[in-house]
């Protein structure tokens, strides 16, 4: 018998999940559907302690895949908002260059962050998610076994850790020396709250679904705006700028930051200048920051990552998706190997690494073309194929 299969006999703790994001929780999910045992320790004091983002498109081939796995289609399609897959692509002066509307196949259905989290959260049993226990660090105390330290002091030793902790995660110190790098972009988030009623020129400007407008010089600079719940319009501004950039806007100072910002789409559509002249809420700036496109690590005698703590790559459609699809495919191989904990991180791993890089790949090109000199057809090609 090895040595993780002996480990895993004597196993006196549940398999321990540092994060409750969709990662973390869809991989809860799957281990409670195999009897499983686990506790999931979230830094958030409370699931509404602050807001979950925006929209997400789940996708046929990843998300929905590690739904399916978890039993939760039927509890998905609830929350999908429809109409919300069209996609429209505009010049900076307004003018429509692609329009596709949502054609109901389901391949890539919208819902809200927040929604899907909680969705989630309701399909592991209560007093799964330990609220409020922010971890400051971790430690191997030997023979595969691992201690978590929380802020307040207290520890939790476990023989089986994942780390679900998102960009800056304590656990990856465990299998690697990487950290983050600044990816060469940022958003600037804003809103316009009840746009059809208070906003309609932006508002018919979006249209139904997803809106992408792109300049075609070069420019480093996009705008991508989703059509939330309630009519809301959630716009990024991308800016391809170095972080000394941002940095040099007092973000404080919510009319000079929004003016500033503003600057940056002079001589663009008034309906789109809108959604930061006129924006519901302050600007807010979220830098873009990657690991390596390869990233992987050797293995360590449990603990692994999954999710963004694994693969962070600047937004590109694929962060949540893939998040899920490592929890599910985690949990599974954990099932799969009952009597050896190696032998499922090995496993896992060995399907997860390549994935990443490829879909890292991937996201690359997308910014390319996003910020490239023919940005507005390059994109309706990438939708038309």
């Amino acid at each position: 018998m090895s040595v993780g299969a002996r480990r895993l006999e004597r196993m006196k703790s549940p398999v321990t999940i540092i994060g409750a994001g969709l990662g973390g929780l869809t991989l809860a999910r799957v281990l409670h559907l195999h009897g499983i045992p686990v506790t999931v320790f979230e830094a958030e004091a409370s699931p509404t302690a602050r807001a979950q983002g925006g929209m997400l498109d789940i996708h046929d081939y990843n998300g929905q895949v590690a739904l399916e796995a978890a039993g939760l289609m039927d509890e998905f399609r609830a929350i999908v908002l429809p109409g919300r897959e069209s996609v429209r692509v505009l010049d900076p002066g307004g003018v429509v260059l692609f329009d596709k509307a949502d054609d109901g196949s389901g391949g890539s259905p919208e819902a809200q962050r927040a929604a899907l989290r909680q969705m989630l959260l309701d399909s592991v049993p209560a007093g799964t998610v330990r609220w409020g226990r922010r971890v400051s660090g971790v430690r191997s105390v030997g023979g595969g076994r691992h201690e978590v330290i929380f802020h307040d002091g207290s520890t939790v030793g476990t023989d089986l850790l994942v780390g679900a902790d998102g960009a800056w995660s304590k656990v990856r110190s465990l299998l690697t020396d990487v950290t983050p790098v600044y990816g060469g972009s940022s958003s600037i988030e804003t809103f316009l709250f009840d746009a059809a009623s208070r906003h309609p020129a932006t508002a018919k400007a979006v249209g139904d679904g997803m809106l992408f407008v792109s300049e075609n010089s070069g420019g480093g600079k996009a705008f991508l705006v989703h059509r939330e719940s309630d009519g809301n319009l959630h716009a990024y501004l991308w800016l391809a700028r170095p972080q000394e950039w941002f940095a040099g806007i007092d973000f404080s100072d919510r009319v000079a930051a929004t003016a500033r910002i503003a600057r940056e789409v002079d001589g663009w559509a008034p309906e789109l200048r809108a959604l930061l002249t006129d924006s519901d809420t302050a600007p807010v700036c979220r830098p873009h920051f990657t690991l390596p496109g390869d990233h992987r690590w050797d293995r360590v005698p449990g603990v692994t990552l999954l999710g963004d703590a694994a693969h962070l790559q600047p937004p590109n459609g694929e962060g949540a998706n893939l998040a899920m699809q490592d929890g599910a495919e985690l949990g599974a191989a954990i099932a799969a190997h009952p009597g050896d904990v190696e032998g499922a991180l090995t496993a896992y791993e060995q399907v997860m690494f390549p994935r990443s890089a490829e879909a890292a790949a991937e996201g690359e090109a997308t910014t390319r073309i996003i910020f490239g000199d023919d940005a507005a057809q390059s994109l309706i090609d990438l939708f038309h194929g």
